[in-house]
């Protein structure tokens, strides 16, 4: 493992190392305190950011290194100066670059001509580290997450894809529900269908929210993405009928709410739904955290 910018790239025993050494820092962070030390880490954003922000500045200081923010007030990267110019010279001064991205082509190209590890914070195909997170929060209430029924309900974007992959390599049953012209992307979607054939699990998808069947987690996104300026009203007769509600939740036996955050309540999920019993969102956004700094003691650490 030199980088993580899929979740797709990793081996099923990479993964469940991952999630294994997430407890193991959360349990005990303490013995990590010096993983990093000496190491520095830059983090290149082009998007805004609550969660991923936060949580990897305070989860590199947690292990002893340095983090250096960098926003792009000059717009994406490689429009003042070549991603290659970027990436070449980061490394030589960074241990690692963390980038969050509106195309995943700079994720890429950041990796190839660098020198360093490349860990991907978000670009449009993508979101490998809240796939893990969400992964490691279903493994503390599931002894075994092959066995986890999760369905994703809503628009198709790259939260889906990584959740689709990270569910595929450990053998896990997920259903995707989207509104007709909103379902993930076709090339990953068959690759997630071969990950889950190789690995026991299955990946069922569908415009019929009836089809949807038992589950024990129900995942739902915001149904506009960051930057999209479609018009609302449209929006919301196209998806209202997948809104996550409580006689959703009671239909499909499912005892956990997931969702990435930030949270619309009344439009994707009813406030009764995300602020409920079995809302997992903050403990999703805790492990964001403990997920990146298992990532980063694999790729860094002493």
């Amino acid at each position: 493992m030199n980088h993580l910018l899929s979740i797709k790239d990793l081996t099923q025993e990479q993964l469940k190392d991952l999630l294994s050494l997430a407890k193991k820092i959360k349990a005990n962070p303490a013995e990590y305190r010096h993983a990093l030390d000496g190491k520095s880490v830059v983090m290149l954003f082009e998007k805004p950011s609550l969660r991923t922000r936060v949580s990897f500045d305070i989860g590199i200081n947690k292990l002893g290194g340095h983090c250096l923010y960098l926003d792009q007030q000059n717009g994406a990267l490689g429009k003042r100066e070549p991603v290659s110019d970027f990436a070449a010279n980061i490394s030589c001064w960074a241990d690692a670059i963390v980038a969050r991205t509106y195309l995943h082509s700079t994720i890429e190209g950041l990796a190839e001509h660098g020198s360093v590890p490349v860990i991907n914070a978000l670009s449009d195909l993508y979101h490998p580290c809240q796939g893990l997170a969400d992964f490691l929060t279903l493994s503390e209430k599931f002894d075994d997450v092959s066995q986890v029924k999760l369905a994703y309900i809503g628009d198709g974007n790259n939260v889906t894809h990584s959740l689709m992959f990270g569910a595929a390599i450990l053998g896990a049953k997920m259903t995707v529900v989207c509104p007709p012209g909103h379902f993930p992307d076709g090339e990953v979607v068959v690759q997630a269908q071969a990950l889950a054939a190789k690995h026991g699990g299955s990946l069922f998808l569908t415009s019929d929210i009836e089809a949807m069947g038992e589950q024990d987690a129900i995942y739902t996104d915001t149904w506009i993405s960051m930057g999209d300026e479609t018009d609302m009203a449209d929006i919301k007769t196209k998806f209202g009928p997948y809104q996550v509600n409580a006689a959703l939740m009671e239909k499909a036996g499912a005892n956990f709410f997931m969702h990435c955050l930030p949270a619309y309540r009344e439009v994707e999920a009813t406030a009764e739904v995300v602020d409920g019993e079995g809302s997992l969102i903050l403990q999703q956004a805790e492990n964001r955290m403990h997920a990146q700094n298992a990532v980063l003691v694999t790729l860094l650490g002493q």
